[in-house]
């Protein structure tokens, strides 16, 4: 990654972040395919505090490093080159994403309630949106989930799936469909929900291929589930919108993790190839290698590139920074899959085993393009908003550049001149 530009604060917690990834983190790592186990994440997470490198995207005043998110990317990469870093160091979905939006939209008693314990790590959180089918998915809109106003309060009702982190959180923040109350338009609500509420249900577990996020993706039902006013984030009605505060950055966060684990998975077969011989010259001199290594080389800078851009439209337009976070996730999510799949490649048999990890990582990296939205849905996003933007500048007067006729006719009448010249010039 890029490094000459980032400030020397950044630059010096960039070091130690990965100095502490490689000399305390990597050595206690699970085995390929095991979960991170409570004590060890409690006991990394003690030294990150100790090392100073604890929670790097949270406000200093919060116990966090406070660096802005334009420059997350450097810190965040060097955490995820082991998959357990994030978790280490607090900056691991889904509780990143729900510290930086409780950050932004929290009053300060839920700040002191729920943000606080968060970013110390003595408290995990989850995020409730996705539900079974025709519930809420990647349509957002199909919201199934009805919150009614009642005396004190809200009485929230529904079903909620992948549910990531759930299982042993604190806290759900609960996406509910509203209708008008007051000034408050029709819409959707976001209420933050104790965990040990007689309304809410942790449910069946969904047994993914992932393993790196602590709490699994279970099920979660609401029956009559009752929260006070005070336990609304935001505004009534506003749900939709606050999303976005949360969702663009946290696809983003995804990107900036994973491809630490594509850094790692590009030096595993860089160090293979770099001892093996195959046909009786070493495998970093062979084409085939060299094509495959080559391409993940490109695939991780153009990954970081786009990351870059992203996040400085996220400090400085957020609603152009989430617009193209949807490229980001595309790009990145595929880009990530690819430099690891190559690298199992260069590792033959033993890249699909457990004497490497990289098998393990493919797993984590698979999911990312479903999770945050499955990569054809923001697709469809990408390309309607890009008919968009086209329509608009032809309609407020930019030349309308697919108009066959005129210019075949322009061409031939060229031609016809070009030719009658050579012509000329024989005689």
């Amino acid at each position: 990654m890029s490094t000459e530009s980032l400030p020397v604060d950044i630059e010096d917690l960039r070091i130690r972040t990965r100095e502490f990834i490689r000399s305390t983190v990597i050595p206690a790592e699970p085995r390929p395919g095991e979960r991170l186990g409570q004590a060890t994440r409690d006991r990394l997470q003690a030294a990150a505090k100790a090392a100073n490198v604890f929670a790097p995207h949270v406000p200093k005043e919060f116990g966090g490093q406070g660096v802005p998110i334009q420059h997350w990317s450097a810190i965040f990469q060097e955490a995820g080159y082991s998959p357990i870093g994030p978790s280490a160091l607090n900056c691991m979905a889904p509780d990143e994403g729900n510290m930086h939006m409780l950050n932004l939209i929290a009053t300060e008693a839920q700040k002191q309630r729920y943000l606080v314990p968060l970013a110390a790590g003595t408290s995990r959180s989850c995020f409730g949106m996705t539900e079974p089918h025709p519930g809420a998915g990647s349509d957002p809109a199909a919201l199934l989930t009805v919150a009614t106003k009642v005396d004190g309060g809200w009485s929230i009702n529904g079903h909620k799936r992948f549910t990531s982190g759930a299982d042993g959180a604190a806290f759900c923040i609960v996406m509910a469909r509203t209708e008008a109350v007051g000034d408050a338009p029709t819409g959707a609500t976001m209420f933050l929900v104790d965990l040990d509420n007689q309304g809410i249900r942790l449910g069946e577990s969904i047994h993914t291929m992932d393993r790196a996020i602590a709490g699994g993706h279970p099920h979660i039902y609401l029956d009559d589930c009752f929260v006070a006013d005070d336990a609304v984030l935001g505004a009534v009605g506003l749900g939709f919108r606050y999303a976005q505060v949360r969702l663009g950055p946290a696809r983003l966060t995804h990107c900036m993790r994973w491809l630490g684990l594509a850094r790692r998975s590009l030096d595993i077969a860089l160090d293979r190839i770099e001892r093996r011989e195959l046909f009786g010259s070493p495998m970093k001199n062979l084409g085939l290698a060299q094509e495959l290594i080559a391409q993940s080389v490109i695939d991780i800078e153009t990954s970081d590139a786009i990351i870059t851009k992203t996040a400085a439209l996220l400090d400085t337009d957020p609603r152009a920074g989430s617009a193209m976070s949807s490229i980001a996730k595309v790009h990145c999510s595929e880009a990530i899959f690819r430099v690891v799949d190559r690298a199992i490649q260069l590792c033959g048999g033993d890249g699909v085993s457990d004497a490497l990890p990289l098998a393990a990582y493919l797993n984590e990296v698979r999911p990312f393009r479903i999770y945050d939205g499955a990569n054809e849905t923001h697709k469809w996003a990408i390309s309607r908003r890009a008919s968009a933007m086209r329509k608009r500048a032809v309609d407020a007067g930019e030349p309308y550049l697919a108009d066959v006729h005129g210019f075949t006719t322009d061409r031939g009448n060229l031609h016809a001149a070009n030719l009658n010249t050579e012509l000329a010039g024989i005689h």
